[in-house]
């Protein structure tokens, strides 16, 4: 396989090495559903389908992504909307969904929900009491970080900085200010659970311990999410697992994504500037919108701008202009330069270079047979990517504003034709002059009219 992913923990390139030969196991935390997703929570559901693609290749893949549908951010949304906490759930997670598919992610293998694995988080905090890791103290059940001398290893942050990273509430029912919530009480107007402890409500950390003990076993082969997770959620929830596990390794591979950054300022609803995926979805396709995510590597922060939509849609328009008219063969190989690329730590941008390489060789190549190879080829790699799934007649037909309807567009080219052939060439410019103000771009070819909406 020769799969090679950055290891946060290491802090180097590793081997995907599964547990269980040809079989690999992945956790990535899911969205907390109380609102609508913005581009920054798109980045890491596109990252791990791409991933999730390279993968299945030559493995097999259980791919888990955890729903969180138990959060004060929850029960305040309900509160402000004056309806259930579930009625709340349930909407955003259908809205995620519908988001994810418009940029072409595809549904992870096993998607549960915080509620429904409480009991297993009980018997978590209870093993963890067990063992001496956690304590009870004033209805809270507490992790005890001093029992654990690896705390810290995963984000590489002493003492000090644990407590700067994770603004640590100084609670006096803590015996370390750095001693994390496993469970805590809950008051009558917010949901709770029964427990040892009494009627409560787990911390957020524990979630995804549980979960992924539940449908991957004690270690896993690789755990996702978004660097701003490191510290201090997968550094508790990795703590949390290996005691629970009495010393057992939780993933060998932990991978995270950088964040995304709105015209150089932090992305941020304290900043007022979350781009919500509905509102982007208002502008231009989700394809676009993937394209400017995959287009720096996953490690690397992305600057969000206008421009990064513009040349990404143009970027689409060379890789499908490359396709037209073209009949692609059925069930051919990747590009072993784009696999390679893909393989080397998911490096993307190397990977869309290859692809770009392909589209220029299709467009000089004056071999049909060569040509239809070429871009079945290009067909193939790029959908490991999640790219060119459209037919690519249809993809120059969808307008960024739809202006002129594709109807009406075929009709004047139909006009247009007909003048020619009376020899009315007055009347056929007309035409071309009328449908390029109208934002559209026809191009007389060997095979008839081909048409296309400009892309600026």
């Amino acid at each position: 396989m020769n799969i090679k992913l950055y290891n946060t923990k290491t802090g180097k390139k590793e081997e995907l090495k599964p547990v269980i030969e040809g079989k690999v196991t992945m956790y990535v935390c899911g969205p907390t559903v109380y609102s609508y997703p913005h581009i920054g929570n798109a980045r890491g559901p596109v990252l791990f389908d791409v991933l999730a693609n390279l993968i299945r290749i030559n493995n097999k893949l259980t791919y888990v992504r955890n729903i969180t549908d138990l959060d004060d951010k929850i029960y305040k949304a309900a509160d402000e909307e004056g309806c259930n906490i579930s009625e709340i759930t349930e909407k955003y997670a259908e809205v995620y969904h519908q988001d994810m598919k418009s940029l072409g992610v595809k549904h992870p293998d096993i998607e549960p929900k915080a509620t429904e694995h409480i009991d297993g988080m009980i018997e978590m905090v209870q093993s963890l009491i067990e063992k001496g890791h956690a304590y009870e103290n004033q209805n809270h059940v507490l992790f005890a970080v001093n029992s654990y001398p690896n705390y810290g290893q995963l984000s590489n942050r002493d003492y000090e900085d644990q407590i700067a990273g994770s603004r640590i509430e100084v609670a006096n029912y803590k015996k370390n200010p750095n001693d994390f919530i496993l469970w805590k009480p809950s008051a009558d107007d917010v949901p709770g659970w029964d427990s040892p402890w009494g009627r409560g409500r787990p911390g957020w950390h524990l979630e995804c311990s549980t979960m992924a003990k539940k449908y991957l076993g004690k270690t896993i082969d690789i755990h996702g999410g978004g660097s701003d997770l490191i510290f201090p959620h997968h550094e508790n929830e990795s703590a949390q697992s290996i005691c629970t596990h009495s010393g057992k390794t939780f993933s060998n591979l932990w991978v995270h994504h950088a964040m995304i950054d709105f015209k150089n300022i932090k992305m941020s609803k304290s900043e007022g500037n979350l781009l919500l995926i509905r509102d982007l979805l208002k502008l231009t396709s989700g394809e676009v919108i993937r394209m400017a995510l995959i287009s720096s590597h996953y490690r690397k922060p992305i600057n969000w701008t206008d421009d990064l939509i513009i040349d990404s849609r143009k970027k689409l328009d060379r890789l499908y202009g490359a396709l037209r008219s073209i009949d692609l063969l059925s069930e051919v190989e990747p590009s072993s330069i784009v696999l390679d690329a893909l393989r080397d730590d998911l490096n993307t941008p190397k990977a869309l270079s290859e692809l770009f390489s392909i589209a220029k060789s299709i467009n000089s190549s004056e071999d049909e047979k060569d040509r239809q190879r070429m871009a079945s080829i290009l067909k193939s790699s790029a959908s490991l990517l999640g790219l060119l799934s459209s037919n690519a007649e249809d993809w120059f037909k969808t307008p960024k504003e739809k202006t002129i309807s594709p109807e009406t567009i075929d009709q004047l080219i139909c006009d247009r034709e007909l003048a020619r052939d009376q020899k009315d060439y007055k009347k056929a410019d007309e035409i071309r002059e009328s449908l390029l103000e109208s934002g559209v771009v026809i191009e007389d070819g060997p095979k008839g009219v081909l048409w296309r909406y400009n892309d600026g």
